[in-house]
């Protein structure tokens, strides 16, 4: 009978759809209000059930997974890269952490990565890690030039980035101008202290 006619390919179709109408809700959620944006909202601006959601990515995680790339670590990978092809010293580490910086106030989800919200995602801890090494290579080089104070380590440095991460996620956000004089103070206050024979 007509009415029997296999729809198989038509719900493949709808299910494509679906997808893609969850991911792109997601990336403007995420990116708007960080990783802990209620999944409800998400399929709400998708247009579908909260049960599709998890239907087509097994939970937050996995919808997280699918769209990380595009939320954050396209943009702070991209900085950690730049970072690394920065000759000078000096200006290596004001650029990395004035970027650094700016992306915790303008992507919300990047503090959620920074603060390792979700552990159990895979991707974000890779993210992680790539951060931290970024850190370490930072700090190192900086002492190695007399660039950075000696007692500033790469420690101090984790837990600027995530005190920041705290205040913004948790915090009343400053206005944008008070937000990059203080970044101004933190430059100051790790940078090397010339020595007494002339800054050698």
């Amino acid at each position: 009978m007509a009415g029997a006619v296999p729809t198989e390919p038509r719900l493949r179709a709808d299910a494509r759809r679906n997808s893609e109408q969850i991911r792109a809700a997601a990336i403007g959620a995420f990116q708007g209000r960080g990783l802990t944006v209620p999944l409800e909202e998400v399929a709400k601006a998708a247009g579908v059930s909260k049960a599709t959601v998890f239907n087509r990515f097994g939970g937050r995680i996995g919808l997280i997974e699918a769209v990380i790339e595009e939320v954050v670590a396209r943009e702070l990978l991209a900085v950690i890269d730049h970072t690394r092809t920065i000759e000078d010293v000096g200006e290596r580490t004001a650029y990395y952490l004035t970027a650094i910086r700016d992306l915790q106030y303008r992507q919300p989800a990047v503090n959620d990565v920074l603060l390792q919200t979700y552990p159990n995602s895979r991707q974000l801890m890779e993210i992680c890690r790539a951060g931290s090494e970024a850190n370490d290579e930072l700090i190192a080089a900086g002492h190695a030039s007399d660039v950075l104070r000696p007692e500033f380590t790469a420690g101090d440095l984790q837990a600027l980035v995530v005190d920041n991460a705290l205040a913004l996620k948790h915090g009343e956000r400053p206005p944008r101008d008070d937000y990059d004089r203080r970044t101004t103070y933190l430059l100051d206050g790790i940078r090397g202290r010339p020595s007494a024979s002339g800054g050698r």
